[in-house]
């Protein structure tokens, strides 16, 4: 009788409880990056400009390193925030000022005019749109 009432509470149990849902999630991970390479710094061009230290970015299945560069902020005020690795993600640099933040694009390290008169330029287009409009 006994084992009749725990098998009758069990299979109660069972049956008023609802489905189990199962979830599958994959995630590519590269682990963590190399450690910085050792570089030399070529002096500082002028006093606009900031120093971008060296790091490693992901890309596709491995890091790919990329060294440090002075430039100009892409806007007054801005200073680099450094990517870093943290709990298994990787967090990209960006400049920010407090108020304003601009992703960091590799595209624009590769090119010719990484000194930050291109964005000068596109905000300068920019302002004068917004003042037509006026």
């Amino acid at each position: 009788m006994r084992h009749l009432l725990k098998l009758a509470a069990v299979s109660g149990l069972l049956l008023f409880a609802s489905p189990a849902s199962a979830q599958i999630s994959f995630g590519i991970t590269i682990g963590q990056p190399p450690p910085p390479r050792a570089y030399r710094v070529a002096p500082r061009p002028g006093p606009e400009f900031a120093w971008v230290e060296g790091y490693w970015y992901p890309q596709g299945k491995h890091y790919r390193w990329h060294d440090g560069y002075w430039t100009r902020a892409p806007f007054p005020g801005a200073y680099w925030v450094e990517p870093y690795y943290l709990g298994g993600r990787y967090f990209s640099g960006y400049w920010e000022d407090g108020v304003r933040r601009r992703e960091h694009d590799h595209r624009w390290d590769r090119g010719r005019d990484r000194d930050g008169r291109r964005d000068e330029r596109r905000d300068e287009r920019r302002d004068d749109r917004r003042d037509r409009r006026r």
